[in-house]
């Protein structure tokens, strides 16, 4: 199972957001690039980038930031946030991320994620974020009348890598991470499924872990690492053990 660091970006600084509410972020961080060295040293062989503003505008607002970011890990870099055409997906392919994440336009536009999946095979990952079992859109600020588990059935035969899914009612909020609704969700697919949002400690990823058979591929923590309730190194190797 993948531990995917998060570096989620807003206004150039590293922050986390309480609920995907862009008015509680947490700065935790100016150095985006130095941030993701550390992710680096501490055995992270992926990274999980986020423009936040981005997903609200609809098209890059960090990039500067996120390309410091692509350079100086030494890894593979999913990065999402307001990719909403192919211009931007080519874009941030050609400078050298490893997956592209689509939330908001996987949904209003499932034929054009398809599309990618099909030009990029391996590298679209379909974000599902969720609040009360139902999809969220627009950076987290809508949220749709589309179940999560048919939205996961609508790119099965797609080509995309993975469905990310975020239970935005915990995210950032440390409640720990919504094992059962996750797993629950992995063997409704057949995609692989990275868990997303409110991991809390060590104790998350004993839980997760397991559940690599049941399609489980990674889980994505940010604040627990920045306040240091969780050690990524620990963590890369409790996930290698599964």
């Amino acid at each position: 199972m993948i531990i995917f660091p998060a570096i989620d970006l807003k206004g150039g600084q590293v922050v986390r957001l309480a609920e995907g509410d862009m008015a509680r972020a947490t700065v935790y961080g100016d150095n985006p690039a130095a941030q993701a060295l550390l992710f680096a040293q501490a055995g992270a062989s992926w990274l999980h980038v986020v423009d936040l503003d981005g997903s609200f505008a609809g098209r890059a607002e960090n990039r500067e930031a996120a390309e410091a970011v692509i350079k100086a890990f030494p890894g593979h870099v999913q990065l999402g946030g307001g990719i909403r055409d192919q211009t931007a997906v080519e874009g941030w392919f050609g400078l050298g991320v490893k997956r592209v994440v689509m939330g908001t336009a996987a949904l209003k536009d499932p034929q054009f994620v398809k599309d990618m999946a099909k030009a990029f095979p391996g590298g679209i990952v379909v974000a599902v974020d969720a609040r009360d079992g139902m999809v969220a859109t627009e950076g987290w600020a809508e949220v749709s009348d589309v179940p999560v588990v048919d939205m996961a059935h609508r790119f099965e035969d797609a080509g995309v890598a993975a469905l990310l899914f975020t239970d935005i009612g915990r995210d950032g909020l440390l409640k720990g991470c919504n094992v059962e609704a996750t797993v629950d969700l992995a063997r409704q697919t057949r995609l692989p499924v990275i868990a997303s949002g409110g991991v809390a400690s060590i104790r998350d990823i004993e839980l997760l872990a397991p559940h690599a058979a049941d399609g489980i591929e990674g889980v994505i923590t940010g604040r627990a690492l920045y306040d240091g309730r969780l050690d990524l190194a620990e963590a890369i190797a409790l996930a290698g053990r599964e």
